[in-house]
């Protein structure tokens, strides 16, 4: 009589062994779902390496402040002082992240009196673990010429005031002293001259180095790959100097770019770097977090 007591403890106790080791299994599980991989610190400090996006999205419900500047061209036969009493050129703009993978921003530039419209979007994002070993990220704007026909521009519609860029950033921070980037893009203006073309491909190589805690060397590149029927737009290149600190982001620079919307270089840039058609510039960023 014993054993069948026995016999029977052991069966009813089966079923309540069995749903204790899968409750196990399912803490194990929700464990191992809950261990996310930590991401890579940013690559860059700012929104832009020089002359180009770089991939940093901001944080939720962080606002950045920006300011582009770009003197005038430096000419050793006018008394112009190294550009800087030339005609210059100056972006104003702010961008807000209204997810941690989506920042939008808008901005106005003196020459043409453009408004740019920008979104950038986190595709990918570089892990410590290196299971994701880059980041990559989508940068668009949409540009309308503001300029009035007083001011020498005579559109046929609203169409014919828009530009538009896109662009796709492939970024990578190699060690806490080095990163890079590499982007293709694609401009479009829906009225150009008859002898270049609507649209423009391109690719930009992107570099910094730190070389103390809050102090960095860049070197930004730009070439244009699509070929127009006359007057190709040069490449650009800048070298410059960058100071950070947790929200702020300093960058001196020469280069021979004077836009600063994007399409607007690549598309329409004469300045030739090697033949001396270069200019001061700089950049700065503060980022608020709310």
């Amino acid at each position: 009589m014993k054993n069948y007591i026995i016999l029977l403890f052991v069966f009813l106790m089966l079923p309540l062994t069995g749903i204790a080791q899968e409750d196990d299994v399912k803490k194990e599980k929700d464990t191992i779902v809950k261990v996310k991989e930590k991401l890579e610190r940013a690559a860059f400090e700012s929104s832009f390496i020089i002359d180009n996006p770089t991939n940093v999205v901001l944080s939720k419900n962080a606002l950045e402040a920006q300011m582009n500047h770009r003197f005038g061209t430096f000419n050793l036969d006018e008394n112009n002082m190294a550009g800087i009493w030339g005609a210059a050129n100056i972006r104003l703009g702010v961008a807000y992240g209204v997810h941690e993978r989506v920042t939008l921003g808008f901005g106005t530039t003196k020459f043409d009196r453009l408004l740019d419209f920008n979104a950038k979007v986190a595709i990918l994002r570089q892990t410590r673990s290196n299971k994701m070993p880059v980041s990559v990220t989508y940068y668009g704007n949409w540009t309308v010429d503001a300029r009035t026909k007083d001011q020498g521009y005579f559109p046929y519609s609203v169409a014919d005031r828009w530009s538009f860029f896109n662009e796709l950033i492939v970024a990578r921070r190699f060690s806490p002293e080095f990163s890079a980037q590499a982007a293709i893009s694609l401009s479009h203006y829906n009225v150009v001259d008859r002898y270049i073309r609507n649209d423009m491909v391109a690719f930009s190589l992107g570099a910094r180095y730190k070389i103390t805690p809050n102090t960095a060397l860049l070197i930004d590149y730009s070439q244009p790959i699509t070929e127009f029927m006359k007057d190709n737009p040069h490449p650009g290149l800048s070298f410059g100097v960058e100071f950070g600190t947790s929200a702020h982001a300093f960058q001196l620079f020469i280069a021979n770019y004077s836009g600063i919307v994007p399409q607007k270089n690549y598309m329409y840039n004469t300045n030739d770097f090697f033949d001396g058609d270069i200019l001061l510039g700089f950049t700065i960023t503060r980022i608020y977090n709310f």
